[in-house]
């Protein structure tokens, strides 16, 4: 099936790359995204963004699995790039990668570390107070930049032929504590920032505010233990594009306007 690649999630830290990146390659891109009025939700607005697309870069906009079977039924017989997570066994991840295998063999799924992206979460508090308040601040984590997604993202899109049934698990080039990730956004924007340790009540009093009570104690849990057990390196990011993974330290300079 040729035609279009649907960037569902076009707008987003990673969409925008992979649109950007697919146009440079000459691709037909088709770009979706909730800012313009798309839902993911929404069977209607799912057949009418996939009608004539051949290919679908898919970033799961939901904190459940449950509409990955009627969604996923939209995208019979794609080509299917997804951006599920390192953890997808044990989340719904797992529920939108099997969804998926039930319609289509030409997937690959992209199982990244964390988002160097979700630091921006502290931007508020970096600008108002230069204090940031996390649970276990020494917990490392191996993040990775947007870009390094994308660029993955991209080259699975374009050389499908190579990666279909494919899983690629991607990380960041090291595994960074919470207060080193810090120091390094303090660097970047030529502050000095603190870190204070955030009571696990109070976090997760802060994170059901947006998650589910399960999903605030998985990840409070999993946090925790990255303390002793960081996340793993790999070298997969320049394995498959020939260059090495982008440093925290880069993302952090790439985007110091967004902490400034």
């Amino acid at each position: 099936m040729s035609g279009d690649v649907l960037v569902v999630g076009a707008t987003g830290k990673i969409g925008r790359h992979v649109v950007a990146g697919l146009r440079e390659r000459g691709v037909g891109t088709r770009a979706v995204s909730r800012r313009d009025g798309f839902d993911l939700a929404v069977p209607a607005d799912v057949e009418k963004a996939v009608d004539g697309a051949g290919s679908v870069f898919l970033i799961w906009p939901f904190m459940t699995g449950e509409a990955a079977v009627p969604v996923a039924r939209h995208f019979a017989g794609r080509r299917v790039v997804y951006v599920s997570a390192m953890s997808a066994e044990s989340g719904f991840w797992g529920e939108v990668e099997t969804a998926i295998r039930g319609v289509t063999d030409r997937w690959t799924f992209l199982r990244p570390s964390g988002f160097a992206g979700n630091t921006l979460g502290w931007a508020d508090e970096i600008r108002t107070t230069g204090t940031v308040r996390v649970p276990s601040p020494e917990a490392r984590r191996s993040l990775i930049h947007e870009r390094d997604i994308a660029d993955v993202a991209v080259l699975t899109l374009t050389e499908a032929d190579a990666h279909a049934g494919r899983t690629h698990v991607i990380t960041g080039p090291e595994a960074l504590s919470q207060t080193e990730q810090v120091r390094l956004i303090g660097a970047a924007i030529g502050r000095e920032l603190r870190v204070e340790e955030q009571p696990r009540a109070e976090a997760r009093a802060d994170m059901l505010t947006w998650a589910t009570p399960e999903w605030a104690d998985v990840a409070l849990d999993y946090w925790a233990s990255l303390v002793h057990t960081p996340e793993p390196v790999n070298r997969a990011v320049e394995d498959l594009t020939g260059r090495p993974a982008r440093s925290f330290a880069e993302w952090a300079r790439d985007h110091a306007a967004d902490f400034s």
